[in-house]
């Protein structure tokens, strides 16, 4: 699998690259960037007079020093000097989708008016994923995002579907209808791809110029000070986070029960 210019476990690298983690306050508005994502729990977008930007799940203070924890357990924390801290807010991040009963059923090749259902999404996100060496759960994070899973949703801008393509893009990638949801997630994944490519596998550069566009990302010489881009990456590598813990949680769990049937 590809690897990103990402670290899951390095709190400095997850600093440099604004990554963001599960925030454990008060329901907030929420923000999407077509349909909208539901609000969700608030956390707090902290910004360093060293210009590194970061959402922390809390924070706790000891004297002049404060401890900006990146995760709710409490695993990865920064400590800084109370005067180090220019500037926080708080920033609503979305609920995490909710499991459905309801069997998958096949969309990929028609148009689709209702939201999705992770079961629905994820044979075509396996599917592309694995033709752009991307993971599945990246594909996932950038559509709850772009959509919140709906296939017919359209920005103010006019980017359309699942990962929100404007057609001009999704015509220049051979995508003949972007609310056709297999042909949606194909094309910006390999939209995505490019971008990636285009920034040597920096995944945070690669999703600010999925939003901003790379013109922006370029002119700036990395993420743009744009509030919208800066929370945009900040919430995709976050659910992409919460997304990869998941997993490994339920493989490590799968070992043990195979090493547990093995003796």
């Amino acid at each position: 699998m590809r690897r990103f210019l990402l670290n899951f476990r390095t709190t400095a690298l997850l600093l440099t690259l604004a990554l963001v983690c599960a925030g454990a306050h008060a329901a907030g508005p929420g923000e999407g960037s077509a349909a909208g994502s539901a609000a969700g729990r608030v956390v707090e977008h902290v910004t360093l007079k060293n210009g590194f930007d970061l959402i922390c799940d809390h924070r706790a203070e000891d004297g002049a020093k404060v401890r900006l924890y990146l995760d709710a357990a409490g695993e990865n924390f920064l400590e800084v000097d109370a005067s180090d801290i220019a500037s926080a807010e708080p920033v609503a991040l979305p609920v995490a989708a909710q499991a459905s009963d309801s069997p998958a059923v096949a969309v990929q090749d028609s148009v689709a008016a209702e939201k999705l259902t992770d079961a629905e999404l994820h044979p075509m996100l396996a599917q592309a994923g694995a033709t752009y060496d991307i993971d599945a759960d990246l594909l996932a994070s950038v559509v709850r995002q772009e959509s919140d899973g709906h296939p017919h949703a359209v920005s103010r801008a006019g980017a359309q579907g699942l990962m929100q393509l404007m057609p001009q893009t999704a015509s220049g990638l051979g995508v003949a209808n972007s609310f056709v949801p297999r042909q949606n997630i194909q094309g910006g994944t390999a939209y995505l791809n490019a971008l990636l490519t285009r920034y040597h596998d920096s995944l945070p550069l690669a999703l600010a110029a999925y939003n901003a566009g790379p013109a922006a990302v370029d002119r700036w010489h990395g993420i743009p000070p744009y509030r919208e881009t800066r929370l945009y990456v900040a919430r995709v590598i976050h659910e992409y986070n919460r997304r990869y813990a998941l997993r490994r949680r339920a493989e490590a769990r799968s070992g043990e029960q195979m090493a547990a049937l093995t003796h």
